[in-house]
C-alpha cells in the first residue's frame, strides 16, 4: 500500500504530524486539513494552546509596513480584526476561537516523545523522519509514520533531536560570561481587574506629550484599547530579584475593568525543563501581588485594582532554534528582500528583548516589509521536517522581528495550503521557482493572500559591507 493510501485509512500514517499545539502550527493544520490532508497534533504540553491559551499572551503584536500599512493576511487577520474591534479580548473568547480553528483535527495532549527515527533517503539527497514514537499521558506507547512532521513547540522538542546545528542566539549580540547560550527573557502575563480605564486614559492623556514622557517615560500613550510606553513606571518597580524585571507596560483593555499587561520579564527560564517553568510561574505570582500594590499608587484609575488570576504557563519568546535551508539575516529584513519562495510578508521592528546580560535589550531597526521564504521553515538537510512559529530560521538579530506571531502564522497557513496542493505530485524538497509561482497564484486566487509582487523600501542603502556585517551581528543600529 502506498503512503498516500495508508494516510487515508490509517491514523498511524497521517499526511502531517504536528508536534506541539502553538497557534501558529494550528494554522498549518487547519489549512492542510481544509485542503484534504490528514493531520494529527501530538502535544507535549498538558493542555492545548501554548503561549496563547496557557500563557495567556493575549496582547497581539501587529506587523505594519511604513506609514502604518497593514500587513495582516490570511486567517489570522480575522483574529486581529476581532481583537482590535473588541470582540475577542478575554481568555474565554480566545479559547473559543482556538477551538473553532482546530475543530475536527485529532489532538493528543500530555504526550512524551520517546523516539525519532531518522533515515537517509536511498538517493542520498537528504535525511527524513520516518516515524515518531511517543507515550500518551496514560502510559500507552504509540508510533506515527507521517509524510511530513512539524516542529511547533516553544522548546524545539522535535528539532533538538535531529542533529541539526543550533542557530547562534542572543549571546552573540549581548555576550555572556562564558559564551554560553543566552535568550530573550520570558514573561508572566499580568492580569488585573477593577481598573477604571476611562479615568486612566483621561488623566494620562490630558498631559502634554512632554509632560507624559517626563512623568511616565518616552512614547507613553493611552487610547481606548491599548497603552504603550510607561518605561519609567517599569523602571521604578523594585522586583527584589535579579531574575525579574518590569519593563514598559504594554497593556490591553479587556473590557469590564479587566486588563492584561505584557511587561514582567523573567530571565534564565528553560522551557524544556518543567521544573524551571513551574518555579518561574510560582515566583511570578508573588511578583504580581507586589506589582498591583505598586500600580495602585502609581497610575490614575488603578486605586482599586486587584489581581485577576494567573496564567498556567509563561510567554516564551526565545529558545534554541536549529538551522533551516535558509537562515534570515537582519539585512534581509531591513533591505526589504523578497524571495521566489515567499510564504509570508513580514514587517515588524527588530526588537531584541532583554537578556540576563542586557536587561533592557535593544531595538536595532524598523524594516518596511520583507519576505519570509519557505526555506526558512524547512529543517536543513531534511526532506520532510517543517518548523513553525518561533522555530523560524532566523539569526539572533533577524529573530527580533521574524518571531512575531502574525507573520509566522501566515507562513504556516501558506505551507499548509502548499502541502495540500502538492500531495501526489511531488515533494516539498522538489520545489522550483516555476512550481512555487503556480502555488502562490493559487493561494492569491483562493485565499486572497498576496506573496508576490510586493515592493519594499530598502533601509540599508548607503551601508558598507562592513556596516552590513556589523548590523547582522547586532553591533549597529539603523535609525
Amino acid at each position: 500500500m502506498s503512503r498516500n493510501a495508508e494516510a487515508a485509512s490509517d491514523p498511524t500514517h497521517p499526511d502531517i504530524a504536528i508536534i506541539g499545539s502553538e497557534i501558529e502550527g494550528m494554522y498549518l493544520a487547519r489549512a492542510a486539513a481544509d485542503e484534504g490532508l490528514s493531520v494529527v497534533v501530538l502535544d507535549p504540553r498538558p493542555k492545548p494552546g501554548g503561549q496563547l491559551l496557557e500563557g495567556e499572551m493575549l496582547f497581539l503584536d501587529e506587523p505594519l509596513g511604513d506609514n502604518g500599512q497593514v500587513l495582516l493576511q490570511g486567517r489570522m487577520k480575522e483574529l486581529f480584526d476581532a481583537f482590535k474591534n473588541g470582540k475577542i479580548r478575554k481568555i474565554s473568547e480566545f479559547r473559543a476561537y482556538y477551538d473553532k480553528l482546530v475543530k475536527g483535527i485529532p489532538m493528543e495532549s500530555g504526550i512524551t516523545l520517546t523516539g525519532v527515527d531518522v533515515r537517509q533517503d536511498p538517493d542520498a539527497t537528504g535525511r527524513f523522519v520516518d516515524s515518531v514514537a511517543y507515550r500518551t499521558k496514560n502510559g500507552e506507547e504509540k508510533t506515527v509514520y507521517p509524510r511530513y512532521v512539524v516542529e511547533n513547540t516553544d522548546y524545539a522538542a522535535l528539532t533538538s533531536q535531529l542533529g541539526l546545528r543550533r542557530i547562534p542566539g542572543m549571546e552573540t549580540v549581548f555576550g555572556s560570561p562564558d559564551g554560553s547560550p543566552d535568550y530573550m527573557a520570558a514573561s508572566l502575563m499580568l492580569k488585573f481587574k477593577n481598573v477604571d480605564w476611562a479615568v486612566f486614559q483621561k488623566e494620562v492623556m490630558k498631559l502634554s506629550k512632554a509632560q507624559r514622557e517626563a512623568k511616565y517615560g518616552s512614547e507613553t500613550f493611552v487610547n481606548t484599547t491599548f497603552t504603550w510606553g510607561f518605561g519609567k513606571v517599569g523602571a521604578g518597580y523594585d522586583s527584589g530579584s535579579d531574575e525579574w524585571f518590569l519593563r514598559g507596560l504594554n497593556t490591553v483593555n479587556q473590557r469590564d475593568g479587566e486588563v492584561l499587561i505584557n511587561a514582567l520579564l523573567v530571565y534564565g527560564v528553560n522551557p524544556s525543563d518543567e521544573a524551571s517553568v513551574r518555579r518561574a510561574v510560582e515566583e511570578g505570582k508573588t511578583q504580581t501581588q507586589r506589582i498591583v500594590s505598586y500600580l495602585r499608587k502609581t497610575l490614575p484609575g488603578w486605586s482599586k485594582a486587584e489581581v485577576n488570576g494567573y496564567p498556567d504557563y509563561l510567554y516564551i519568546r526565545d529558545f534554541d532554534r536549529y538551522e533551516t535551508e535558509y537562515v534570515l539575516q537582519g539585512t534581509d529584513l531591513m533591505s526589504g528582500r523578497m524571495y521566489w519562495d515567499n510564504v509570508s510578508i513580514g514587517g515588524y521592528e527588530i526588537d531584541l528583548q532583554g537578556t540576563q546580560n542586557s536587561k533592557w535589550g535593544s531595538r536595532k531597526g524598523n524594516p518596511d516589509k520583507y519576505g519570509m521564504p519557505l526555506r526558512s521553515f524547512e529543517a536543513k538537510g531534511y526532506k520532510n521536517v517543517i518548523v513553525a512559529g518561533k522555530n523560524v530560521g532566523a539569526s539572533a538579530v533577524a529573530y527580533g522581528s521574524a518571531r512575531i506571531q502574525a507573520q509566522t502564522a501566515l507562513a504556516a497557513e501558506s505551507i499548509g495550503i502548499i502541502l495540500g496542493q502538492i500531495k501526489g505530485k511531488y515533494e516539498l524538497a522538489d520545489m522550483t521557482p516555476d512550481r512555487m509561482k503556480v502555488l502562490q497564484d493559487y493561494i492569491a486566487k483562493k485565499y486572497r493572500i498576496t506573496l508576490t509582487g510586493v515592493k519594499a523600501n530598502d533601509k540599508t542603502k548607503g551601508l558598507t559591507a562592513a556596516q552590513r556585517e556589523l548590523f547582522n551581528q547586532g553591533k549597529l543600529v539603523i535609525p
